[in-house]
């Protein structure tokens, strides 16, 4: 609650938080454009592959040339200027940086930033939610051998669900749902980077004014990053997927406490304690009025008559029995709002997320029938999109992570929308993200067994 009182406190004193940002696309431009307006914080230095393209994204924000004109890190904390460089390992390993904030895009890069990060005594902000959906337990636990933090990036949809579920628990009520909204039809699972502007709204012009990656907006459309964000929700959280993964279930915001509640009590959930995304579309298509489409909610139980009773007189919008309510924010600002993170990072020791076990998973899944010798082409792509497992059941099955489905060949066929398994694809073993994920599984194979 008061954040900005501390970033001022040291910002008067001198002592800013000294930040890496990782990667320069659309979520770090979204930061740069905050960094100006917050005292207390001095990004130090951008690694990006293309650091023309981080220029043409800082020209966008509207960060003046000069500030990020310095020859070296050594320079850019001599005078508080940032330096802007394609060489990332320079950037972990400098020893004034306090925080890195990882938001390539890259699941395996963000796997081996993180673990540099950690060597080097950096906490990590990742914002590659795709990274830590196939290993984020084995990062969180690198992070805590290693005396630092590692966090979700606030702004995204899991960091802010998992606010809210800390809220309601905090708070006395027990958690039944959480989740965050979708436009969501079933065939949306098949779209590809050429059908993705027609089904997500938008026209190829705003998106290329805007600068958006078709690619990288298809993995929200085709239902992968739900997936993977419901799956950093609950290895965060403790709450866990249904057996079948996520029903995308129509709902107004209004609605939601109707919907998110037990099966045998008219609702859609499997069990308590659930995570699943709400549709902003009905199942024929029509839209939602007052939907969720872009926001995050939990769904708490007045678990005795007089807090239902309570519900009642402060016009708490519930199910028809009073039992079930809801909080939400209805929009989410993206990179816009990753200060929230650093800051409680560097002045609280405190994560805005973070795994705390292995309970979900997300599983490349075949979008079309796939022949051997195909070449899979990872999340929002042609090939694959993420399903949601428990995980247990992806374990048993060898599931191959979404995150690592990208650059690999098949060696068998896999039919549309059969899950691809380890033993399906050819793979580097020697890569780190692969090390690490094989290392996690190990680290969590017993649990998974006596679990199922």
């Amino acid at each position: 609650m008061n954040l900005y009182a501390k970033l001022a406190q040291r910002e008067a004193q001198g002592k800013p938080l000294r930040v890496g940002l990782i990667g320069a696309g659309k979520f770090g431009a979204m930061y740069l454009a905050q960094i100006p307006k917050t005292p207390g914080v001095h990004l130090a230095g951008i690694a990006d592959l293309s650091p023309a393209g981080a220029r043409t994204n800082l020209d966008r924000v509207g960060w003046d040339p000069a500030i990020y004109s310095a020859k070296s890190l050594d320079v850019a904390f001599a005078k508080r200027l940032t330096h802007l460089s394609d060489d990332w390992e320079a950037l972990v390993a400098h020893p004034a940086i306090d925080i890195i904030v990882e938001a390539t895009g890259n699941p395996t890069a963000a796997v081996a930033h993180a673990l540099a990060a950690f060597r080097h005594g950096k906490h990590v902000v990742m914002v590659t939610v795709e990274a830590d959906a196939f290993c984020g337990p084995l990062l969180a636990r690198k992070a805590a051998e290693a005396g630092v933090v590692y966090s979700l990036a606030y702004g995204d949809q899991p960091a802010l669900i998992c606010d809210l579920v800390d809220w309601a628990r905090a708070a006395g009520f027990p958690v039944v749902a959480a989740g965050r909204g979708h436009k969501w039809l079933p065939h949306f699972a098949q779209s590809t980077p050429e059908t993705v502007w027609g089904y997500y709204g938008l026209t190829p012009e705003q998106a290329r004014v805007g600068g958006l990656n078709p690619k990288m907006f298809n993995s929200f459309l085709d239902g992968s990053k739900p997936s993977i964000e419901s799956t950093a929700v609950c290895n965060a959280t403790g709450l866990t997927p249904a057996p079948y993964g996520l029903l995308y279930p129509p709902a107004s915001v209004d609605d939601i406490p109707f919907i998110m509640r037990p099966k045998e009590e008219g609702g859609h959930l499997h069990h308590r304690g659930q995570v699943e995304v709400v549709s902003s579309l009905e199942t024929d298509g029509r839209a939602i009025p007052y939907d969720i489409r872009f926001g995050v909610w939990v769904v708490f139980e007045g678990d005795t008559e007089y807090i239902r009773r309570c519900f009642t007189e402060y016009g708490v919008r519930t199910d028809p029995s009073s039992r079930y309510a809801c909080l939400y924010k209805r929009w989410h600002l993206i990179g816009l709002e990753v200060g929230i993170s650093v800051a409680s990072v560097g002045l609280r020791g405190e994560s805005t997320g973070c795994a705390t076990g292995f309970r979900a998973d997300v599983v490349a899944t075949a979008k079309r029938s796939l022949k051997a010798g195909e070449i899979l082409d990872g999340e929002g792509g042609y090939t694959v999109y993420g399903t949601l497992f428990p995980a247990a059941d992806s374990l048993a099955l060898g599931g191959l992570p979404l995150g690592l489905a990208h650059n690999v060949k098949l060696i068998n066929p896999i039919a549309a929308g059969a899950p691809v398994r380890w033993a399906d694809v050819q793979i580097d073993a020697s890569q780190d993200a692969v090390r690490a994920r094989r290392e996690m599984e190990a680290m969590f194979a017993l649990p998974a067994k006596l679990a199922a």
